[in-house]
């Protein structure tokens, strides 16, 4: 087999960028967008100051999370290890992109250009249209590669069969080849040099190795980077904001997971007390708005039906499919009330919300997505939202007093199941660490899940006991805690995973020093 891969010698790359205009000039990227790009930042403090350059960009792992989760199908991983793309079927959703723990990922929906007023003329005959509003990354130049094959040419010997990035370094710190051929180029620097593949904790395999000195890669192992909480002049390689989801997304959890456990109160209150046609109608128009927001945010909304094509491993995918017949069944339940149908729709709507959890967790890029903990949370917030909203649409519609202060009750366990589980998750985020402005974020203001709010949420649930009206403003604020929190975790706490540098390059006949994993801490 083959495997195609890079070796990045960090202590010959002397920051130049020739690798990234070369790969803008052949690949014809808009402005702004870098498929191959060099990280420049230093650490330390004056006298000693280290400064380091460091090639990166589409990491073409063993084990792609964009594969995974794309729901159309459209990253694909060929045989000899390249992950392509394929322009023509992806819906512009970008989950691959909150996957990718080395950002490499890009979407452009308005082509930017160089200068505000108009467009230069060979942006303009190098825009390529199959390209707006889908994903896009590096390709390692595979039309270079399979057209060199095809002529008898080398990968990685042959410059006109290898990676253009490679082909322009004039450093001689990029080299290409197949990792699984121990002649080849890349393999020989392996054996000869001592390297680190970055965030090897995520458990991606990229195809990117780094060199850092001379040596069996056996003799020593790299050690962990430093987590520095406040990094000076490593704004580079620091954790940022992702961009990719925005209120949109975040509406198809807020409103989606809301609606689900919406139904399945209902269902289950209904089975005492009779069924509500008008909770289940609430409950489906919440879902609908959802995914009606999610359907405003991808590049390619008329492509949606491709969102079915990967039921195997996306988890978006199942979610699309537990959609459709949740909101069929849901339908016929508010027109029959059957006991049977609304349980059976209720338990799709559970599958809705499980699956909205484990589109979080499989976004390996977002460190405050990715954590075991964030499935239940989510299954958790879901239904006490929904219970919330049921207490309040109960006591609207008069329900009797015993009937209400069971759903005082349940609302009361809910909440403290709410706050286990947002325990668990926030205690295990801070055990293995995340970027310092997400714990920021996830702390800050007052709604939110914290024990504070939620003491305030069950004392003005459990006076509902005494005074039924306090339900409303108590499952209010069970509600809109939960929204909050999705919202702030979507749109606020989502930095990504930075870049981690094992080891500090050596400059001249410097050593190569410890590395850093900027923007990180432990909490």
């Amino acid at each position: 087999m083959t495997r195609w891969a890079m070796a990045v010698d960090l202590n010959r790359c002397v920051g130049c960028q020739t690798c990234t205009a070369a790969c803008k000039h052949v690949n014809a990227t808009a402005p702004g967008v870098q498929w191959r790009k060099v990280l420049d930042f230093e650490v330390g403090e004056f006298p000693d100051v280290r400064r380091a350059f460091v090639p990166v960009g589409c990491m073409h792992c063993d084990d792609p999370p964009c594969l995974d989760v794309c729901p159309s199908t459209a990253t694909k991983k060929r045989d000899d290890g390249i992950v392509s793309i394929d322009y023509g079927i992806c819906i512009g959703c970008s989950y691959c992109a909150v996957a990718c723990p080395y950002q490499a990922r890009w979407k452009v929906d308005v082509p930017n250009a160089a200068f505000k007023s108009a467009q230069m003329r060979h942006e303009i005959v190098n825009e390529r249209e199959e390209r707006r509003s889908v994903a896009q990354k590096c390709t390692f130049c595979t039309n270079r590669i399979d057209r060199g094959l095809k002529n008898g040419l080398t990968p990685g010997v042959d410059p006109e069969a290898t990676p253009a990035c490679v082909n322009s370094c004039i450093a001689d710190a990029l080299h290409f080849g197949d990792i699984e051929d121990p002649q080849s180029n890349v393999s020989k620097q392996l054996s000869e040099h001592k390297y680190y593949q970055m965030h090897e904790e995520v458990g991606t395999g990229p195809g990117l190795f780094y060199l850092w000195n001379f040596g069996s890669a056996k003799e020593t192992s790299t050690e962990p980077a430093l987590m520095v909480a406040d990094p000076v002049g490593a704004s580079a390689v620091s954790p940022k904001l992702q961009t990719s989801w925005d209120w949109r997304a975040a509406a198809n959890f807020i409103f989606g997971g809301a609606g689900a456990g919406l139904f399945a109160a209902a269902t289950i209150a209904g089975y005492q007390t009779g069924y509500s046609w008008l909770a289940a109608l609430i409950a489906m128009a919440l879902v609908g708005a959802g995914l009606f927001c999610v359907w405003l945010e991808i590049g390619r909304p008329w492509r949606f039906l491709n969102v079915y094509l990967h039921a195997k491993r996306s988890w978006m995918t199942r979610e699309a499919f537990a959609a459709v017949p949740f909101f069929g069944l849901g339908i016929l339940a508010a027109y029959t009330s059957s006991p049977v149908i609304w349980f059976a729709a209720a338990g799709l709507g559970l599958v809705f919300l499980y699956c909205q959890g484990r589109i979080l967790q499989a976004a390996k890029g977002i460190p405050a997505w990715r954590q075991d903990e964030i499935v239940p949370l989510i299954v958790a917030t879901g239904l006490t939202e929904g219970l919330g909203l049921f207490a309040i649409i109960a006591m609207v519609a008069g329900l009797g007093e015993s009937a209400l202060n069971m759903v005082i009750l349940a609302l009361l366990v809910m909440v403290l199941i709410r706050y286990f589980a947002w325990y668990r998750y926030r205690k295990s985020l801070g055990q293995v660490g995340a970027p310092t402005k997400t714990f920021e974020e996830l702390d800050r203001g007052i709604l939110n899940l914290s024990l504070k709010t939620q003491l305030l949420v069950l004392v003005v649930v459990a006076a509902g006991l005494a005074i039924p009206a306090m339900l409303v403003p108590g499952g209010l604020l069970a509600l809109l805690s939960g929204w909050v929190f999705k919202f702030t975790l979507i749109t606020r706490a989502a930095f990504d995973q930075g870049y981690a540098v094992e080891r500090m390059p050596a400059r001249g006949a410097g050593d190569s020093g410890p590395g850093i994993k900027p923007g990180w801490t432990l909490s």
